[in-house]
């Protein structure tokens, strides 16, 4: 109904709060009374309704906000702080835990960043660990009711990496959790306006749905993220595109994408997960899936690019995919070789998702390959549960 109210939220979540804009300079100024009339307009909250939650009279709000009061106490400074959501120090009070917290904080985007260069390094079991003390941290700072930005910003970019460093190392049964972890990734980054970090959550997203066969729903991910992409981020996005547009069938929609980043890789730097090695590889399983058997062998034979640079979980997936071209016109000399290859460098990087990809391709046909991978899964349950 036009101009109908919304209901009065008289709780609101952390997750959101304080993220926006507005918001934000609220808080940067420092200004009680700014900060409140924020957090009402945030939870669509009276300030007849605010001063009975506070048990405080209502012109006392009105005092607070307009400047003519100025609140002092340190106890009711931390109780309003803990009503609003927010640290005790934005309020002015010295707290130690929060000052313990900013010092851990402090290094927290570089725990990310080098976790993420550990990821795209092969490392991908050391960027998980060093992940969950600082996401247990930023997890339970946000439950405790402090929605600062910076702290859901970084939330956001280690649940990324944290996803996808997971959806390496899980096998296929349990590639649901990285899903999940790159899902609430996205649930925050969609209220923080900012492109670049929504891009990488719906792309990751997308990617781990795709993983665990939700085609349709990660084409929609990935779609979005390609609408919002700023050009930097582009080339990573259409990877995870092509390769699902391939899975459901859509030769064209794939046939464009390849094309995409082509026209991506002329313009753009090449990086770890960005490069014609990459590109080669999600064109051949492109091809395999849409049933071009023959254009897959034909590029399978051809030189591959140099992998100088390239991602080290990038061979051992290419390795397999040759594999299943090779399979297809029954040349068993080639599969054989690059299905071994591809156990022994996926067992070196613990990818359990790419040996079960390769023991699909081997099963009943080439029994010594298929034993040989089922040790090397062994060995690697063996491991994670040591």
């Amino acid at each position: 109904m036009a101009g109908a109210q919304l209901p009065h939220q008289p709780s609101a979540a952390p997750l959101w709060l304080w993220t926006s804009p507005e918001a934000q300079a609220a808080l940067s100024r420092g200004h009680l009374g700014e900060i409140l009339r924020a957090y009402r307009k945030a939870t669509r909250t009276s300030q007849a309704d605010l001063a009975e939650e506070l048990q405080y009279d209502r012109t006392y709000i009105v005092r607070l906000e307009n400047g003519q009061r100025a609140l002092t106490d340190v106890d009711a400074l931390r109780r309003l702080a803990e009503h609003l959501g927010l640290p005790a120090h934005a309020l002015g009070v010295t707290d130690q835990a929060d000052a313990d917290f900013a010092a851990m904080i402090k290094f927290g985007e570089s725990t990310v960043r080098l976790s993420a260069l550990a990821r795209e390094a092969g490392h991908s079991a050391e960027a998980i660990n060093e992940l969950w003390p600082l996401v247990w941290r930023l997890e339970n700072r946000l439950m405790a009711g402090h929605s600062d930005r910076y702290v859901a910003h970084l939330l956001t970019q280690a649940r990324v990496v944290l996803g996808v460093a997971l959806g390496d190392i899980l096998p296929e049964e349990s590639l649901a959790a990285a899903a999940r972890w790159t899902g609430r990734a996205l649930n925050i980054a969609g209220v923080l306006d900012d492109a670049v970090l929504l891009t990488r959550a719906l792309r990751a997203h997308g990617n781990e749905l795709r993983k665990v066969k939700r085609k349709t729903a990660a084409a929609v991910r990935l779609q979005q993220a390609a609408d919002v992409a700023p050009a930097t981020e582009r080339g990573t996005v259409l990877i995870p595109l092509a390769r699902t547009l391939a899975e459901l069938g859509d030769t064209a929609g794939f046939d464009a994408a390849v094309r995409d980043l082509h026209r991506f890789m002329d313009s753009a730097q090449e990086t770890p997960l960005v490069n014609p090695f990459v590109v080669r590889e999600v064109h051949l399983r492109g091809l395999l899936a849409t049933g071009r058997v023959r254009q897959a062998v034909r590029l399978a034979e051809a030189d591959a690019p140099d992998v100088g640079g390239v991602a080290p979980q990038w061979r051992a997936i290419e390795q397999v995919t040759v594999a299943e071209a090779f399979s297809l016109v029954a040349d068993d000399s080639a599969t054989t070789a690059a299905l071994r290859q591809s156990i022994l460098t996926a067992e070196a990087l613990r990818l359990p998702h790419q040996i079960q990809r390769a023991l699909r391709t081997a099963r009943r046909r080439f029994p010594e390959i298929e034993a040989l991978g089922i040790t090397a899964l062994q060995r690697l349950q063996l491991t994670s549960a040591g």
